[in-house]
């Protein structure tokens, strides 16, 4: 540790030189060096200070107090704890944040995916055989005969069209715009006494 004696100082500036019995040259201040003390440095103030080498080969004063001169350790040391648990903090509320984030998420997709789930089961109608017995009354089978494998839609869509019940059959459940069933009941050409 050397000591010397502030001989310059520039307020405005905030920088100076101080002059030391065991130096050879004037040693450059910076007012960074002495942010920690009570008071700014004047003309005159007894600095102890180590020296540094800067990377253009000029020296600095660093670690520096004025004698006499109190130090704000305390407010300083508990100001730069302060910020260290601050960022601790942080870190640990981003990282449970995250966490939180991620199980909430997963959450609600399981939840999304089980209702879904449970939504269309209930959607999907359970058939009995009471149910089927219903239908097949209320939509009597057709028996179409084998034969109609010879039949094709050709366009025709009338009764007096047709050769045979069979191919009038074919054609009212197959063919698009047939005009054989007026009623509707599944039994074609029924005023056409020909079948």
């Amino acid at each position: 540790m050397n000591k010397g004696l502030l001989k310059a100082w520039n307020d405005e500036k905030g920088f100076g030189f101080i002059k030391s019995d065991t130096l050879e040259h004037d040693t450059f201040i910076h007012i960074s060096a002495l942010k920690h003390m009570s008071r700014k440095p004047k003309v005159g103030d007894t600095i102890y200070f180590e020296v540094a080498t800067q990377p253009d080969g000029k020296t600095k004063a660093i670690n520096c107090c004025i004698e006499g001169v109190a130090e704000l350790k305390a407010p300083y040391q508990k100001h730069k704890q302060q910020q260290h648990r601050i960022a601790k903090s942080n870190f640990a509320s981003s990282f449970l944040g995250k966490v939180a984030s991620i199980a909430l998420i997963a959450a609600l997709c399981f939840y999304t995916i089980n209702k879904y789930n449970t939504h269309s089961s209930s959607q999907t109608p359970v058939t009995s055989n009471g149910d089927l017995a219903t239908f097949d009354e209320q939509y009597p089978k057709i028996v179409i005969p084998k034969s109609t494998q010879n039949f094709t839609c050709d366009g025709r869509q009338y009764c007096t069209e047709m050769r045979s019940r069979e191919e009038a059959v074919f054609f009212i459940n197959n063919c698009p715009n047939t005009k054989m069933d007026g009623d509707r009941d599944g039994d074609p050409c029924e005023r056409n006494s020909r079948f």
